[in-house]
């Protein structure tokens, strides 16, 4: 009898190490055997007794948790041991199918686009120049001249007037252009008829007879700022390429002509101002004349600045004729180099009087039987002039000359 228990345990030793070693090799977990005692399914104590002689007893303790169950019994002849298919009860690790949360898309704040405008292509367009507004006589410049002019009992201003409706240029009457005592009547009714049609080209210098009436009251208010202001009678404008000054001879109705008068003085800033290669002056009395008034000395500290400035021509009237001189200095002496040409056109129209033989020296042509007038065409760097006689007369004088 203790054989055969002796032998059971025996059995159940090998069966354990059998089983263990089996289960711990595919699984790695720890097992129970199916089939033992209820009381054996969480531990199993295998006492093996009588090998060690019984003096000491091991415990093999298996935490149980898969169970093995038998797959089939053996027909063999003899002890039936059951086969054990061991059947894992180690919890499967679960298989998850993520719950995919998509992340937000963020919505991106559109900043709206302005309106695309196409830029155009620029095709520039010629600059339209102004039209310019010619200077008198175009780009040279042209001056006509004459003195002593309307008279209402004569016919010699509507001639000369003819003469100026077929030129170009600025209109310079020279004083005494409305006789006989140049008052507010006598420009309407005697110039503005005649050469009163090219007010609006016309920049005049006052006579001895426009102060005929007091103040020069009828000349100055016919043709307002073209003749300068009322006090003075004198000024300065450009034609061409010209510095052209405008005396006032009539020096005691200004303040006079002398060195360091008012005129004088403003002359001589006037010309410091412009210095032009070539200027021209005009008044009305001439400062050299062989007509029947003759010179005019109290023109002489003018005439001086005027040489002293390297000025080419000086126009004046009051001599009912034409004369022309050689370029002379102040003093009437003939200076080639540098002098002044001087002109008396005192022909506009109103009447003639006689030169006075012999002729002044200088003096080159004269002549006091033709009204006309003197056209000058202004270079930059030169001029001509022409006298040009009324229609049914043949004097004439031109030539030509260059700036000094």
């Amino acid at each position: 009898m203790k054989f055969v228990t002796v032998k059971k345990k025996i059995y159940y030793v090998v069966l354990s190490l059998v089983l263990v070693c089996s289960l711990v090799s595919e699984s790695g977990n720890p097992i129970a055997v199916q089939g033992a005692a209820e009381s054996d399914q969480l531990f199993l104590p295998i006492l093996i007794n009588g090998i060690s002689g019984g003096e000491s007893t091991q415990v093999l303790q298996a935490t149980a948790t898969p169970s093995l169950t038998p797959a089939s019994t053996s027909t063999s002849t003899g002890t039936a041991f059951p086969t054990f298919t061991p059947t894992s009860t180690s919890t499967a690790t679960p298989t998850f199918t993520p719950t995919l949360t998509p992340k937000p898309t963020s919505t991106p704040t559109l900043t709206p686009h302005t309106a695309f405008t196409p830029t155009p292509t620029y095709t520039p367009v010629p600059t339209q120049m102004p039209t310019p507004v010619p200077t008198s006589g175009g780009a040279n410049g042209v001056l006509i001249a004459a003195g002593d002019i309307a008279n209402c009992s004569t016919t010699g201003d509507a001639k000369t007037a003819a003469l100026i409706a077929s030129l170009s240029g600025m209109v310079a009457p020279l004083g005494d252009n409305a006789y006989p005592d140049g008052s507010a009547a006598d420009y309407t009714d005697c110039y503005a008829p005649t050469w009163g049609a090219y007010l609006s080209r016309t920049q005049p210098a006052a006579g001895n007879h426009d102060y005929l009436t007091p103040g020069a009251a009828g000349y100055f208010g016919y043709f307002g700022a073209s003749a300068g202001n009322p006090t003075k009678g004198y000024y300065s404008y450009s034609l061409g390429s010209w510095h052209i000054v405008v005396l006032n001879s009539n020096c005691s109705e200004v303040g006079g002509c002398a060195h360091g008068d008012p005129q004088e003085t403003w002359l001589r800033a006037d010309l410091a101002a412009h210095p032009n290669l070539c200027t021209l002056a005009y008044w009305h009395h001439p400062y050299f004349s062989s007509g029947q008034n003759g010179d005019s000395v109290w023109m002489k500290s003018l005439v001086t600045d005027l040489y002293n400035a390297g000025v080419e021509i000086m126009l004046s009237g009051h001599d009912h004729d034409y004369e022309r001189f050689a370029p002379q200095n102040p003093s009437g002496g003939l200076n080639n180099s540098r002098g002044i040409v001087q002109f008396v056109v005192g022909t506009g129209g109103s009447n003639h009087t006689p030169l006075t033989y012999p002729l002044q020296p200088n003096s080159l042509v004269a002549n006091d039987t033709t009204f006309g007038v003197l056209k000058l065409i202004l270079k930059s760097t030169s001029y001509s002039f022409q006298f040009i006689p009324i229609a049914g007369y043949t004097f004439t004088d031109s030539g030509s000359a260059n700036c000094q």
